[in-house]
């Protein structure tokens, strides 16, 4: 191997080194024995550098836990689904909270960790602090640690709920991979890492392109604000002050644009003010697309998607199809969530072992 990729070398360049390396590989020949254990380094170097660039930091499978704890998935829909029953904001607050997730150091339940002395944990950043329903994972973390100790990651936990949350939801179901492995460090100060709500098209597109994640993705994944509830603070650059030129955004339904301004007054003094993310908050579907298309949904960067010849297009084709819609959302989902970097199983999802 190392002969023939000298030979190929540019013969007219003469590099010293080149004829150097010749003479040394000649002498190797020369004994067989040093021949052939050169020869095995050289296959094994090349094994190796193949497998680095090809293997994912952590291989996620379907059948992780199969035998060492085949009832985890159920354990947590159950308690997932005993968790809506009595709040129903629940389900679009765990998908929410596994993306945020997946967004700062791959999903490796890095969320899920308390600050603790002068560490600020990415739950206590900015971008965080609407973030809730973290006692279900908690409860349900020790639920399957009484089943299997010490077996299931809490970021798989949470990959599972946001799973179980779109099916409570109406939505689809899908396989998830499982295997990944927790994170030992939390910052708030990474939090700044996640897309905003008034990003434009190109920010979005770099926010996803950073996580390996294409256009179709983030239209499909953008899709998940078919469910939820937004503050008034992440749309009211919209609504008041917008630009030099127009005080509400152009973009924006009129009529829409003045139900929020009266639900988000000037002094808003109400702490919990704001919209849901569509007239059917708690149904996962296809009305997010079409409301796009008719300029009445909350963020900037929902109405962005329009801005783009490719993920327009995208939009227009999950407005008329929830299948298509569905099937899109899927495969993101799956490709999203098996960005992992983790490195430890925790006993308590809240502090790293």
């Amino acid at each position: 191997i190392l002969w023939l990729t000298i030979n190929n070398l540019n013969e007219s360049l003469n590099f010293p080194i080149q004829n150097e390396l010749k003479a040394t590989l000649n002498l190797i020949k020369e004994d067989k024995v040093v021949f052939k254990m050169a020869l095995l380094i050289a296959v094994l170097t090349l094994v190796l550098l193949v497998s680095a660039s090809t293997s994912p930091a952590i291989a996620l499978s379907l059948n992780h836990y199969e035998k060492t704890c085949p009832d985890v998935e159920s354990i947590v829909a159950k308690a997932v689904e005993r968790a809506t029953m009595k709040d129903k904001t629940v389900p679009a607050a765990l998908l929410r909270m596994h993306f945020h997730d997946c967004f700062i150091r791959g999903c490796d339940a890095s969320v899920l960790l308390y600050s603790k002395g002068n560490n600020k944990a990415e739950k206590d950043g900015p971008a965080n602090l609407s973030l809730h329903g973290f006692y279900v994972i908690e409860n349900a973390k020790k639920e399957v640690e009484a089943a299997c100790p010490g077996v299931v990651s809490c970021a798989d936990i949470l990959a599972f709920a946001a799973r179980d949350a779109v099916v409570l939801s109406g939505g689809p179901t899908w396989e998830v991979p499982k295997g990944r492995k927790d994170g030992r460090t939390s910052k708030a100060s990474e939090t700044i890492q996640l897309p905003a709500p008034t990003f434009s098209i190109s920010q979005l597109q770099q926010s996803f392109s950073q996580r390996g994640l294409s256009m179709d993705d983030l239209v499909a994944l953008s899709g998940g604000h078919t469910i939820g509830f937004s503050h008034c603070s992440s749309f009211q650059n919209r609504i008041r002050n917008f630009n030099a030129t127009h005080d509400i955004d152009p973009t924006m339904h009129p009529s829409f644009a003045a139900s929020l301004r009266n639900v988000c007054p000037i002094k808003n003094k109400a702490k919990n003010a704001g919209a849901t993310m569509d007239p059917s908050s708690t149904a996962f579907d296809n009305t997010y697309f079409k409301l796009i298309l008719q300029g009445k949904t909350l963020f900037s960067s929902d109405q962005a998607l329009l801005t783009n010849p490719k993920t327009k297009g995208l939009v227009y084709k999950f407005a008329s199809s929830k299948q298509s819609f569905e099937k899109a959302f899927v495969n993101s989902m799956i490709k999203m969530s098996s960005l992992n970097g983790g490195q430890e199983i925790r006993k308590d999802c809240r502090v790293v072992n």
